[in-house]
């Protein structure tokens, strides 16, 4: 990220001092230094006013002034809800204001009298660094709101998607993070001639079917340690000494603190129709 010369030239900078001569001499040589937004004011009172109606990029302030000094104008640039970064040089002949003004919130100082090379100086490293701010600023709020789209983008697709496997699926559940079912779509109970609890490898005292126990446990092993998983086969033999085999696919779910919340999968039946 970089600042070219054109833009820190483009900047537009308040000159505020209640002395004109002062003024005069910071306009001609911002002026002469290129600078071509330059606007000023001696009466103090209209400098927060006057920043909410322009948003200067650098506020040249000097601290000593009748009827509202420097540190009372920063103290009403604070106010400013919609700017959180103070872009003010002091400008002040007295050396034990300096450490008090930059305590008050200004970002650096201009001695009186002026050192000509001081001031440009000071003046374009000030600018250069608020415009860094301002794009750095600008930059953050594009990113949030491009991962705000996204993530709606991606909250939809994979609404779609889970619409879709589901009307391609003979099944689809959900579990919280207990292992408890909290939705089943889909003929499970008929399909698999059992409860839902066995599902996930536990035991029910009806089951009337001998289930490929390996197949299960390494099932109930993937949901336990919050793996996902991908067309798992596994199956069983009926009592009728028929073979049904079934392939699920599941994944864990987690809330937007990465918290897990449970699982939730499809399945289907492999056993070919009759």
């Amino acid at each position: 990220m970089m600042v070219d010369a054109p833009d820190i030239l483009n900047a537009s900078i308040l000159i505020v001092d209640d002395q004109e001569s002062n003024v005069s001499l910071l306009e001609q040589l911002l002026a002469e230094a290129g600078y071509t937004r330059v606007a000023s004011t001696m009466n103090p009172q209209e400098v927060c006013a006057l920043h909410r109606k322009n948003a200067y990029d650098l506020i040249l302030l000097d601290l000593q002034m009748p009827g509202m000094d420097g540190f009372q104008v920063m103290a009403g640039l604070k106010t400013n809800e919609s700017d959180s970064y103070l872009p003010v040089i002091v400008l002040t002949a007295q050396p034990g204001h300096k450490l008090r003004a930059l305590q008050a919130g200004a970002k650096d100082f201009i001695s009186k009298p002026f050192d000509l090379v001081e001031v440009k100086t000071r003046i374009h490293n000030m600018l250069e660094v608020r415009l860094l701010y301002s794009k750095l600023a600008s930059y953050n709020k594009l990113l949030e709101q491009t991962v705000q789209e996204r993530t709606a983008e991606l909250r939809e697709s994979e609404a779609r998607y889970r619409g879709l496997t589901e009307l391609a699926s003979d099944w689809h559940w959900e579990q919280d993070e207990t292992g408890n079912f909290t939705k089943v779509l889909g003929p499970v109970l008929e399909m698999l001639g059992i409860r839902v609890e066995p599902f996930v490898g536990k035991r029910s005292n009806d089951e009337v079917t001998a289930w490929n126990e390996a197949e299960r446990e390494e099932l109930h092993a993937k949901i336990s340690a919050r793996q996902p998983f991908l067309d798992f086969v596994f199956g069983r033999i009926n009592a009728d000494g028929s073979q049904q085999r079934f392939q699920v696919s599941g994944e864990p779910m987690f809330n937007r603190s990465c918290g897990y919340i449970g699982y939730r999968g499809i399945g289907i039946e492999l056993t070919p129709k009759k």
